[in-house]
This record gives C-alpha cells, sequence and structure tokens, in this order.
C-alpha cells in the first residue's frame, strides 16, 4: 500500500462520519467514490514524487479536519458540540 494512503482514506472517512453521524445526514456516495479516485491517483503521483504525494494527502486530511464545507461546521467543531451533547 502506498504511504498517502492512509491519509487520503482517513480524510474520506472523517468527511462521512462528520455528514452521517454527526449531522445527520443520508450517505453522499459521491464522497466515498472520489476518495477511491485520489487515493489512486496519489499511489500514481507517488511513483512519480513520494514527498509530494505524501504531503498532498496529509494536507487533505488536515484541511478535511479544519475546515467548515458550506455553511456547515467544520468535522471538529462537530465532533466538539455531537460529545458535549451526549
Amino acid at each position: 500500500m502506498a504511504r498517502s494512503t492512509g491519509p487520503i482514506l482517513a480524510a474520506g472517512t472523517v468527511t462521512i462520519v462528520n455528514r452521517v453521524v454527526f449531522n445527520t445526514e443520508p450517505v453522499d456516495w459521491r464522497v466515498p467514490i472520489g476518495v477511491g479516485i485520489a487515493a489512486v491517483s496519489l499511489a500514481l503521483i507517488e511513483r512519480v514524487s513520494e514527498p509530494l504525494a505524501v504531503g498532498i494527502a496529509w494536507i487533505a486530511l488536515i484541511t478535511t479536519l479544519i475546515a467548515p464545507v458550506g455553511a456547515k461546521k467544520s468535522p471538529v467543531e462537530s465532533a466538539l458540540d455531537w460529545w458535549n451533547q451526549k
């Protein structure tokens, strides 16, 4: 498995958990498909430049964690709100 695969799959998982668990929305199947395409693409880029592909994957994960999407909260904010409600 490529070194960039773990972080990009984690970014996709965080996105899905944020939508389904924290915001009680249905699964948007474009997310897993896009994450799969991104993982394959980064694995191919990794053959040319491993540091570039790994860096892009980690930047994607960090951005996914802290950036709000649309009018929604970021996954970190959603997780904190969800945790404090329980």
